[in-house]
């Protein structure tokens, strides 16, 4: 069942919620959160058919929340306004992210998991997961999470502002698993970039699973069977079955 939720406050995104699966037995909210972020000039129904494939029948209660990032010039767009979790006011990846924009897209998804665990999901029961410029906004938080997720997943992305990661670094954020994927013929996020970010979080004591593909800047299905697999572990490992 998918759903459009209103944001109860100014502060709040809006987002699209769709569950998968029957809560647990005398529970009345599903088990586990997959708060998933879009890339930039998408919105969040951008990856809600991928539930369909993504989803095994033998997987805990999900709830899938999918926010739409703010409405925004970016200047590399000449001015022009679409969804956006920070401009973009450079083409260069070490300025590439409007380094305020990104604390602020930070703190909008601290909200949402906040709310997540206001709702019955704590944060050891959170993945939160991101596409392109989305992605990059899950790393950003990641880093500083003093209570780790259950997980990131960041697809086709990279860290903003790499160089200066360990400024933003919260001592155990590494804990966190970590699921990295990267097209090798990326003309966005070029490949290169991936592979410095996976570098630099593994300098931190990140430990990724990363998975480069034979593809440009998207999602293919043996890359959502190999999140499929690295999701299956996480939840496996929760239940105390790992």
């Amino acid at each position: 069942m998918t759903s459009q939720t209103p944001a109860p406050s100014p502060d709040l995104l809006d987002c699209v919620e769709l569950q998968t699966g029957r809560p647990a037995p005398g529970q009345d909210t599903p088990e586990w959160t997959i708060l998933w972020l879009h890339g930039l000039g998408a919105d969040g129904n951008d990856f809600v058919p991928i539930v369909r494939e993504l989803v095994r029948p033998d997987w805990p209660s999900l709830r899938f929340v999918f926010p739409h990032a703010p409405v925004r010039p970016v200047t590399v767009f000449g001015g022009q306004r679409v969804r956006a979790w920070y401009d973009i006011t450079d083409f260069g990846f070490a300025n590439r992210g409007d380094i305020d924009g990104v604390n602020a897209a930070v703190a909008q998804v601290e909200a949402l998991i906040a709310r997540e665990a206001a709702r019955g999901v704590p944060p050891s029961r959170l993945i939160l997961a991101g596409f392109s410029q989305g992605g990059a906004v899950a790393l950003a938080t990641g880093l500083r999470r003093t209570e780790p997720l259950a997980g990131l997943v960041a697809l086709s992305t990279y860290l903003p502002a790499g160089e200066r990661a360990a400024e933003a670094f919260v001592p155990g954020a590494e804990r966190q698993p970590l699921f990295m994927a990267h097209g090798v013929a990326d003309p966005v996020v070029p490949f290169l970039i991936g592979e410095r970010s996976v570098a630099v979080l593994r300098g931190l004591g990140f430990t990724p699973e990363w998975h480069p593909y034979p593809i440009a800047h998207h999602v293919f299905p043996q890359e959502i069977s190999d999140l499929g697999a690295w999701l299956q572990a996480r939840f496996r490992a929760a239940s105390g079955h790992g």
